[in-house]
């Protein structure tokens, strides 16, 4: 049985009151482990230590903070395949995707971030013979990350990074349905020399202890990455307090397919971007609009490709498929399943629950599912499910698809196939979208903001974007006369 601590002020803690929740094996669906069950107490001692570093660590050169966000990031690296494992038992992804995705990514955010600590340059502004104008940016000061279950190392170390780098101390909250990586990198923060009360990491759920972070009047900035519904109540909660705010919210990306594409390109990535994690990531294009002349054609061979993706445990290496993230999770997205049927859709593959033999027998796995003959504006195509549900739709005209894709009240990403470069140039300013990517998906580069526009978020992430959040921009006016 593992259990988890809290990382207090340098420090492996338990919950102050002492009390813990279950963590559930999603392809076992047994308990596995305790959480801690921390509370507003917690969370009050976790600012304090970070209130007590802060002075030392955002007066620290940035090439130091630099280096040690790298030895965090060559730790990472160093302890690949237990992050993994742990990644893969506590979200029921398979190990596959966790080692080559999940872990790598989470050590690339310290590397890409501490490199560019050292990087982060200021505007100098000369009025000759008037004055000169410089920017200064200050760490804004104590910041909370709360951080997601779907790509729980990925997504925390994608926050806490950046903030680190220009000299913020953290409290960070990992999502309480999958906290065992973070744990494992309180570990290897120690490891690595992080001074105590720099980055903290406190367990527990939204209401126990995440509220409580939110509010506090000593945390100056939230970065925050989950569902819209969460989203809404933060803010109303943060926005009162005047805190700075990034929000990173739920999706219903649009995948616009062109009789003109590269149909086999289209196909193969397709399959990936609708059931990659299961269909958990709020980048996954759960809406494929096909231009009618190839709408068969990419049918067939995106059901006959679908029988690739095989169910099975996690830990198997032909597995593409493995558990959704708990039980309460697999109920929803089987409820959307039955909506679809109701709403009049045509079931073209999955459908059910599915069942692994052996250890899995009890784990909450789903068959990746797709239907046809839905309107777009059925709540099927209108509410995220986030899980492995896409639909399928036909187009005759590039305005009726792009009216289909804008007609959501999200717009965190789109995906666009066609040959035609002027189509993709013309295309892809018009999608209301935060990314929109061309013959390709999920393709990042750090360098580049992220975000989503409409319900889908607030603010941008991500390079210059992510430093100048968790700083404070000042002008100094120097008379020159």
């Amino acid at each position: 049985m593992l259990v988890l601590l809290n990382y207090l002020n340098g420090r492996l803690a338990p919950p102050l009151a002492g009390r813990y929740l279950d963590n559930i094996d999603p392809a076992t669906g047994r308990v596995y482990g305790q959480i801690p069950d921390s509370g507003p107490e917690d969370i009050a001692a976790a600012v304090a230590a970070a209130e007590a570093a802060l002075p030392a660590w955002a007066a620290r050169p940035a090439e130091e903070r630099g280096r040690l966000l790298e030895k965090i990031a060559d730790l990472i690296d160093q302890n690949l395949e237990a992050l993994a494992l742990a990644e893969c038992r506590d979200n029921g992804k398979p190990l596959a995707l966790a080692r080559s995705m999940d872990i790598p990514r989470a050590a690339s955010n310290f590397r890409f971030f501490g490199t560019a600590a050292p990087h982060f340059a200021t505007e100098a502004h000369v009025q000759p013979g008037l004055a000169l104008n410089y920017t200064v940016r200050h760490p804004v000061g104590v910041v909370g990350c709360i951080s997601p279950w779907n790509l729980p190392l990925y997504l925390f170390t994608w926050k806490i990074a950046p903030a680190l780098a220009v000299g913020c101390c953290v409290v960070a909250k990992p999502s309480e349905v999958t906290p065992a990586t973070a744990f494992l990198l309180s570990a290897l923060c120690i490891e690595a020399g992080l001074p105590p009360g720099v980055l903290n990491i406190v367990h527990g759920t939204g209401p126990g202890c995440g509220q409580a972070l939110v509010e506090h009047p000593a945390v100056k900035a939230i970065s925050f990455t989950g569902g819209t519904a969460t989203g809404r109540h933060l803010a109303a909660t943060a926005a009162p307090l005047f805190k700075k705010l990034s929000l990173e919210l739920g999706g219903k990306n649009p995948n616009i397919v062109f009789a003109d594409c590269d149909l086999a390109a289209a196909v193969a990535t397709s399959i990936r971007s609708s059931f990659a994690n299961q269909g958990q990531i709020c980048l996954c294009g759960s809406r494929l609009f096909i231009e009618r002349p190839i709408y068969e054609a990419f049918k067939v061979e995106f059901l006959r490709q679908l029988k690739d993706q095989t169910i099975g445990d996690p830990l198997l290496p032909e597995t593409k498929q493995g558990a959704l993230v708990s039980e309460a999770h697999l109920h929803k997205v089987l409820a959307y399943i039955e909506l679809a049927h109701k709403e009049g859709g045509t079931l073209l593959a999955g459908g059910h629950r599915a069942t692994v033999p052996g250890r899995c027998a009890e784990g909450f796995f789903l068959e990746p599912t797709v239907f046809e003959n839905l309107p777009p504006d059925c709540r099927t195509n209108q509410e995220e499910i986030f899980g492995p549900v896409v639909t399928l739709t036909p187009f005759d005209t590039e305005a009726e698809a792009l009216a289909m894709a804008n007609a959501t009240d999200y717009g965190l990403s789109a995906t666009v196939w066609t040959r035609d470069l002027a189509r993709a140039h013309r295309l892809a300013p018009a999608l209301h979208c935060g990314v929109v990517w061309v013959n390709t998906w999920l393709h990042r580069d750090l360098r580049t903001p992220f975000g989503g526009m409409k319900n889908s978020g607030v603010g941008r992430e991500g390079g210059l974007e992510a430093l100048r959040f968790f700083t404070e921009a000042q002008n100094i006016c120097i008379s020159l006369i």
